[in-house]
């Protein structure tokens, strides 16, 4: 028996390690005026953020269909014999419900299990990357879904954003309402709690939001596995993924950019950081 698994583009994750791990993404959509586009298939993301910073159009985002979780559950039925369909968290997207409708449309007896991570970007694609190297390795469906719930409560996802602007405008900013109307120059760092944003603190400027950043890392007593991820700006992630070496081998730190859906909400500027903790 094989197990495949399939995530969708919040998942953040970079191209290559999808087709290495052999993890099938559903993209999001994108929307600019009346332009559509598939996250990461129709629009880059190099184009995206072109279009993000130099437009006057502010985009807007929608869930996959149903029609294209059964077109890929129905797909990889050809040469598998169960599915663990991982995504986004239920409070931010309708993602999750569209693969439970396909779950239950499909015309396969191919088993599929779907779950809520109440998380999303590398916090989700660090769960999609560890529930697909144990199906590589053989584990059952079973396993790989025991512990992917379990791994659950231990993501952790939060980062710097340079401006709430796009999260406020894209109805996304949850709790972190609060920070709005922050003092110049004070970097917000927001997290995921229960599956939506949450406002960790505020602090004065980029460079001691970041200090602030290694810092929660720093708490954590056990990492299981760590990512980065920037949206605009490559050199401080790897800056960043060197300053956390210090927890975390370097070399096993994923890093990534944020696709087109995280970016309508995140906003250029931003870095985030994922980790899912040890077992107590």
């Amino acid at each position: 028996m094989t197990v495949r698994v399939v995530t969708d583009s919040t998942a953040d994750l970079p191209k290559e390690v999808a087709e290495e791990l052999g993890i099938a993404v559903v993209p999001l959509h994108i929307h600019f005026g009346n332009d559509t586009f598939q996250d990461g298939v129709t629009i880059s993301t190099e184009g995206f953020y072109n279009l993000l910073t130099t437009g006057d159009i502010l985009p807007k985002t929608s869930a996959p269909s149903s029609g294209m979780f059964i077109e890929t559950y129905e797909e990889i039925a050809r040469e598998s014999d169960e599915i663990i369909s991982i995504h986004i968290s239920t409070k931010l997207s309708a993602t999750h419900a569209s693969a439970l409708v396909a779950k239950d449309g499909v015309e396969t007896p191919c088993r599929i299990e779907v779950v809520d991570t109440y998380s999303a970007s590398i916090g989700l694609g660090l769960l999609v990357v560890q529930a697909a190297k144990m199906a590589r390795d053989g584990a059952t469906l079973d396993d790989i879904l025991e512990t992917t719930l379990a791994s659950v409560p231990r993501t952790q996802y939060f980062g710097v954003v340079d401006t709430l602007e796009y999260l406020h405008k894209g109805g996304r900013i949850g709790k972190a309402a609060s920070f709005l109307g922050s003092m110049l120059n004070v970097k917000p760092i927001l997290g995921l709690r229960n599956g939506i944003a949450h406002p960790i603190e505020r602090v004065r400027g980029r460079e001691k939001a970041l200090d602030r950043v290694c810092e929660l890392v720093a708490g954590f007593e056990s990492i299981q596995s760590l990512a980065v991820a920037h949206t605009t700006t490559e050199d401080d992630m790897h800056a960043l993924a060197s300053r956390l070496a210090q927890f975390f081998p370097e070399d096993e730190i994923l890093r990534t950019r944020c696709g087109a859906t995280l970016g309508t909400y995140l906003g250029p500027g931003t870095l985030c950081v994922a980790l899912i903790e040890g077992p107590h």
